[in-house]
């Protein structure tokens, strides 16, 4: 089975530059969530949001690296059944003619 969660948006301070220290910018969070399926069995969705939330806003990172990178160690901590996750982070205002994202897929 595979949970998507697309356009998770909201504030946190993440970045390097100065302005990025000071003030929270709005993120936004895409995820693809496959598991090991069992009759009965399901992911919570509604959990998973609120733990990759609460993560990003207490680490404020300076890169999107970094928390791309506990995201992917939080997660099957908390969900074994977890067997490939894709995760991206975009910035969608940090340029004023683009948006900025970094993204990864991994297979446990």
């Amino acid at each position: 089975m595979t949970i998507t969660i697309e356009n998770l948006r909201f504030d946190t301070i993440i970045g390097m530059l100065d302005a990025e220290r000071k003030e929270k910018q709005e993120i936004r969070i895409d995820m693809e969530i496959e598991y090991s399926y069992r009759k009965k069995f399901y992911l919570d969705y509604v959990y998973i949001v609120r733990e990759v939330k609460k993560l990003i806003r207490k680490n404020e990172y300076g890169l999107l690296e970094d928390a791309l990178i506990d995201i992917k160690d939080l997660l099957p901590r908390l969900h074994p059944e977890i067997v490939r996750l894709y995760c991206k982070i975009t910035k969608p205002h940090i340029l004023p003619d683009c948006e900025v994202a970094l993204g990864l897929d991994w297979i446990y």
